[in-house]
């Protein structure tokens, strides 16, 4: 039972970005805070991880799953299972978080969200960093808000493998096989998740049944490649692969029961790189490689007018950079780089836009580990062509004042580029004098044992919204530059502890201030919300975890109009029980009491459901 609790303490430890020396095991290392391997605690910023335990004890689906357990982390989503989700973090829009997968780009530059977040299924996941505040001066335009990167396991040693198999409501199928092989000279693991499902439909009006809907299916395949060779003790090569094949049905505007629209999406992420160890130096040269694609089934031209109905998204980056080591803890990382984004679209009418943005880059950041003190310092310089150039920075600091007390601070710099498709607009009017974001970021943070404090405050200079004042798309929909600041704020509060030693309670609260320049709420952002699970071990086989949210005031339009869609909370159960070392099987029930709610005006969300699943390993 006691390795069961401690698994359970560093996932709660991790999710409040405590310092992991409360707990008796190794503490967490993170990669995407500064580009580097550090222990968790020698992280100036503000940090969850979601490790491999939670989402073993949990049973995640998604990301979006996974992510709303996190303080700071609210969502939208226009429907079920593979409908367009967007996370705000800290109030920022989706397009403001930089996500990677293994350290590859996931943003694409074909989708007004940024990052399609909703076909990022969780399997073979080793730990979720997230990353807050303003990372531009480490990571680049993308990350004006922060960073979330999804790690996956690596091979070990030997030949092993694992197989998932879950059922469920809504006919709902996942079969999830791993198998890797490692030996002292090279690596290798092949992963597959599938996922179908009848879905129920992602339109329905507000407290209607959504029974009386036709159902919008989904299905979802990944495929993954891992793979490194060691060259020398000192040199290593790695191949990273990601392959993903969704459709998606869906409604068209007001039409609940419309059974033609589909979205045909396939998204592939590649990356090379060679590692090279001299001396103090450790050298990296990458190339990486995302392709986005998606054909939207059954679109037609509304009104008299013509939508798309072919997208495509590539994003392709060469980087180059050195990780020396001075001193005994201390390091300093040069890097420098070229990347591009390109868009090319087909309207229904058969006629297509293109365009094309490139970027040089150059980037360092030094740490320095003075006695209690961490400080990090970052600066980036980003040289684009189709928009002014720009320099970003942050600055970090952090005392651990005794193993269970610490205070850190964080300010930064960001700049965030309008995606390409935002510009060109094919769902309205375009606008080509869209100009970037410009944030400044600022967070300080106290933790005291089980609990943390942290206090935030972003200020984002020409925010890019969509503006829409018919409803409905068309001229005069666009996006646009808010003139003024609009001013994110607020509190982060989190708690952890064993209440005996079979029960562990977590607990955090997340109140939020997201004003445009006149003071105006805005939109789908919620004011407050609580977040609560409690981990139940009775015995060392078995493990059942409740796990709730509360959302307050959230209002569908700008200026607190629209629909009320908060003020709601939804439980849901898990239940683990391990058969024997090899074989263990579950239970989850999602949204336990059958609440309705609506997180987006107009669109369906689950109601209550079950799922039954078993994992394998040999």
């Amino acid at each position: 039972m006691k390795k069961t609790i401690k698994y359970s303490l560093i996932s709660a430890a991790l999710l409040s970005s405590l310092n992991a020396q409360t707990v008796e095991l190794e503490p967490i290392k993170v990669t995407s805070a500064t580009k580097t391997l550090q222990s968790i605690e020698d992280v100036t910023s503000n940090v969850n991880v979601i490790t491999t335990e939670e989402i073993k004890e949990k049973h995640y689906t998604t990301l979006r799953e996974a992510l709303s357990g996190i303080v700071g982390i609210n969502y939208t989503s226009n429907g079920g299972l593979g409908s367009t989700t967007s996370i705000y973090l800290r109030g920022a829009g989706n397009n403001r978080t930089l996500v990677l997968v293994d350290g590859i780009r996931y943003q694409d530059p074909s989708s007004t969200s940024g990052a399609n977040i909703q076909h990022l299924m969780i399997q073979g996941i080793e730990q979720i960093e997230v990353i807050k505040g303003a990372q531009s001066g480490i990571w680049g335009a993308d990350a004006s808000a922060g960073v979330i990167n999804i790690i996956t396991k690596s091979a070990k040693k030997g030949t092993s493998g694992s197989v998932n198999l879950e059922a469920g409501s809504f006919n709902t199928k996942k079969f999830g096989a791993t198998i890797s092989h490692k030996t002292s000279k090279f690596d290798i693991k092949l992963g597959a998740n599938k996922i179908t499902s009848d879905g129920f439909s992602v339109q329905s009006p507000i407290n209607e049944d959504i029974d009386k809907y036709e159902d919008d299916s989904y299905s979802n395949l990944t495929i993954s490649l891992k793979a490194g060779y060691n060259i020398t003790d000192d040199a290593k090569i790695t191949l990273n692969i990601i392959d993903i094949d969704a459709l998606k049905d869906y409604d068209s505007f007001g039409n609940p029961d419309d059974k033609s629209m589909k979205s045909d999406i396939s998204n592939r992420l590649y990356n090379l790189s060679y590692a090279q160890t001299y001396s103090n130096h450790n050298f990296t040269l990458k190339v990486e490689k995302s392709d986005f694609s998606r054909d939207e089934i059954g679109t037609v031209g509304a009104w008299g007018s013509e939508y798309v109905k072919e997208l495509e998204g590539e994003y392709n980056n060469i980087e180059f950079n050195d990780n020396i080591k001075y001193n005994q803890e201390d390091y300093v990382i040069i890097g420098l780089g070229s990347s591009s984004d390109d868009v090319n679209y087909i309207l229904t009418d058969s006629s297509n836009k293109q365009k094309k943005n490139k970027n040089n880059y150059i980037y360092l950041t030094n740490s320095n580990n003075i006695n209690k003190i961490i400080l990090t310092q970052s600066i980036r310089y980003d040289d684009y062509n189709n928009f002014d150039s720009k320099a970003t920075g942050k600055l970090g600091i952090k005392y651990n004042i005794s193993q269970n007390i610490f205070v850190s601070s964080n300010a930064g710099l960001a700049y965030n580029v309008p995606n390409i498709v935002q510009e060109l607009n094919p769902w309205g009017a375009v606008n080509s004098d869209l100009n970037p974001e410009d944030t400044k970021s600022f967070d300080i943070s106290m933790g005291y044992e089980n609990f943390k404090a942290t206090y935030f405050y972003n200020e984002v200079t020409d925010l890019i919204e969509w503006y829409d004042p018919d409803g409905w798309g068309g001229n005069p929909a666009i996006y646009k530059n808010l003139d003024g600041k609009s001013v994110f704020k607020g509190y982060e509060f989190q708690y952890h502890r064993n209440i005996t030693e079979e029960i562990l309670l977590s607990i955090n609260y997340y109140l939020l201030s997201a004003k445009d320049k006149d003071g105006k709420n805005l939109a789908r952002r919620p004011k407050q919300t609580i977040k609560l699970s409690v981990d139940y071990y009775p015995m060392d086989s078995l493990h059942v975890g409740v796990f709730g949210e509360y959302i307050g005031k959230r209002y569908d339009k700008k200026d607190d109009t629209g629909e009320q869609t908060g003020k709601y909370t939804v439980i849901n159960l898990v239940s683990n029980y391990d058969i024997n070392k090899n074989f263990s099987a579950y239970i989850k029930v999602d949204n336990l009491f059958d609440k309705y709610y609506q997180v987006v005006d107009g669109y369906a969300t689950a109601p209550l459901s079950a799922y039954i699943g078993i994992n394998a390993k040999f």
